[in-house]
């Protein structure tokens, strides 16, 4: 397990590298990026739209709703890290390099000794009940274990970490799936469109004339 001072020294490390990354990008871009001002390139721009009076004015309602819309998606993503870190944990725990019992590291320890990283990473999911779980005679007949006890035990432990990430994976799939849902639902509203009206306009059919009414007798009469 990380000791604080190592989890304060990754974050130090993240942030200068995020630091540097940026100012080295902001640095090379300030050399080899061509300087040629002129009039129409010092005037106003605001995503493509004409500045209309004073640049200090409220802009576009659209740009509120694009900006919305990509935060709620947004933070919606974010929400795959909880489960993103209980499937990598549980991928590792299933892997079969990965030493689950104390036994297969320590001669004199049991079967039913869980080895400190199945420890470490059990406990950083939250699960605390550390017992090896049981394989049934069946399963361990099919694994060809049924009288090692020590890889029976390693192969229900790596069992459990398996069921536990394809429940994780399975959760990410149907989180991701109601989030494209919503997302084509705003988009078959046209919300995503940038101008609706247009859109509007463009399902209208053409303008026609009028049909012309015919003249009764007595106002052609008039009009003759």
């Amino acid at each position: 397990m990380a000791t604080p001072v190592a989890i304060v020294a990754y974050l130090a490390l993240f942030v200068a590298v995020g630091f540097g990354f940026l100012f080295v990008n902001l640095l090379v871009g300030k050399l080899v990026r061509p300087v040629l001002p002129n009039e129409e390139k010092l005037e106003v721009y605001e995503c493509g739209e004409p500045t209309i009076g004073s640049s200090f004015v409220q802009f576009d309602l659209r740009f509120y709703v694009v900006a919305l819309l990509f935060i709620i998606f947004d933070v919606e993503v974010a929400f795959f890290f909880p489960w993103a870190v209980v499937f990598g944990k549980a991928t590792q725990l299933a892997g079969p390099a990965t030493p689950v019992i104390a036994a297969q590291l320590d001669a004199t320890a049991s079967a039913d000794e869980l080895s400190s990283i199945a420890v470490t990473r059990l406990s950083e999911l939250g699960i605390k009940d550390l017992a090896v779980p049981k394989l049934l005679d069946d399963e361990a007949a099919k694994l060809g274990v049924a009288n090692d006890p020590v890889a029976r035990s390693a192969a229900a432990m790596h069992q459990t970490a398996r069921r536990m990430a394809l429940i994780s994976f399975a959760d990410i799939a149907v989180f991701f799936g109601v989030l494209m849902v919503g997302f084509a639902y705003v988009w078959k509203r046209g919300d995503l469109d940038w101008v609706r009206s247009v859109r509007r306009q463009d399902k209208l059919p053409l303008h026609r004339a009028p049909p012309t009414r015919a003249l009764e007798p007595s106002q052609s009469i008039l009009s003759a």
